[in-house]
């Protein structure tokens, strides 16, 4: 039986009410620095809430102050951030929508100038607020200051740190978690070959380079509520010959889903500054659909999905469980209420808020006065 785009789906006792999922957008909108979320988060994450997204995801949540992307990044890090978060989970539950954050640390690619720093770019340096960054070794990302490699008990304190963001994100009112495993920051790091050349317990095989996320994994499971999901998202590939590949991808997939991991969310990319990625409309779908396939994980999709019937296509025919939206999400926060209509769905049927049902579309066009 095919599935449709707003049909909800359930993992363990989270409902979700349809597909169309808001992915994880760096906003860099932290401005005094101390990774609290602020309006702007309220109404962006909101307001996707209001126009009808079934799950939305916060933006990178940094789970320890040197694992922000830029000084301006949001955290989870502390009880202060825990609380300005539940102001947040809390109206888009409201909405209808499951409120839903990710967890990550930047790794090597820390420590670096947001797009507000006009022709900036690289490692900040510390006389200007940037810290020393860390990875699994001390290759630096191209154009990057190189990392000091993590100690065994450095890393064993990072997992300690995902815990405790994980156990805070609960507390805030969040139903999901999402591990971040993708974009070539920390967790990817110690996946990829590119970025690990350990020869202890973390790196060579494909099982010691996934050691990290497993143990982050187990970690997060035991402090996270059973009946609560619990994502990972991954870069399904480096697009880099002998680099991470979908295939380690998919085997990894199985590992964590054995450690209590409900879904996947399949990305590409962000471990070479050079990779050639094919760009292109639902470019990484097929990485989720071979995922899915291998694994038997659930998964969801991301990658220039711009389009209504292209969306309800992917998940119709099975190659991914969701779709995650991005630019377009930025572009249209309601843009699950045009999908909507543009697929056929009666007003009932479609997730607006009370408030916004004079602005329905309407079912047949309206007649324009000469």
């Amino acid at each position: 039986m095919s599935v449709s785009l707003f049909d909800p789906i359930t993992l363990r006792d989270v409902t979700v009410p349809n597909r169309i999922w808001l992915a994880p957008m760096c906003q860099y909108s932290c401005l005094e620095g101390d990774g609290v979320p602020t309006d702007w988060h309220l109404v962006h994450l909101g307001a996707r809430a209001a126009g009808g997204f079934g799950l939305v995801m916060t933006e990178a949540a940094a789970v320890s102050p040197e694992g922000r992307i830029t000084g301006e990044d949001a955290g989870i890090w502390t009880d202060q951030q825990a609380e300005a978060w539940a102001r947040i989970s809390t109206f888009i539950a409201g909405q209808g929508a499951v409120p839903a954050m990710q967890l990550a640390h930047a790794g090597r690619k820390g420590s670096t100038y947001s797009f507000w720093h006009a022709g900036r770019d690289g490692t900040v340096p510390a006389e200007e607020g940037g810290w020393t960054t860390v990875g699994p070794s001390t290759i630096p990302f191209e154009g990057y200051l190189a990392p000091e490699a993590l100690s065994v008990a450095a890393i064993r304190q990072v997992v300690a740190d995902f815990a405790a963001a994980a156990a805070r994100a609960d507390r805030a009112g969040f139903d999901v978690v999402e591990i971040h495993a993708a974009h070539g920051y920390l967790v990817h790091e110690f996946l990829s070959p590119l970025s690990n050349a350990r020869t202890d317990a973390y790196g060579g095989s494909l099982e010691n380079r996934a050691r990290m996320l497993t143990e982050i994994v187990s970690a997060v499971r035991a402090v996270w509520p059973a009946g609560k999901a619990l994502f990972v998202r991954f870069s399904g590939t480096d697009w880099v010959e002998g680099g991470w590949t979908v295939q380690e991808t998919s085997q990894v997939a199985r590992w964590v889903a054995d450690l209590g991991v409900d879904l996947v969310d399949l990305s590409s990319g962000g471990t070479a500054a050079k990779a050639q990625i094919p760009l292109g409309p639902g470019y990484q779908v097929p990485l989720a659909a071979h995922v899915k396939t291998e694994s038997g994980v659930p998964t969801a999709a991301v990658g220039l999905i711009t389009d209504p019937a292209q969306a309800a296509d992917i998940v119709a025919d099975g190659r991914s469980d969701a779709v995650m939206l991005a630019r377009a999400a930025l572009r249209e926060p309601s843009w699950p209420q045009r999908a909507a209509h543009e697929l056929g769905l009666s007003r009932s049927e479609t997730p607006y808020p009370p408030q916004y049902t004079r602005g329905a579309w309407p079912r047949e066009p309206v007649a324009r006065s000469a």
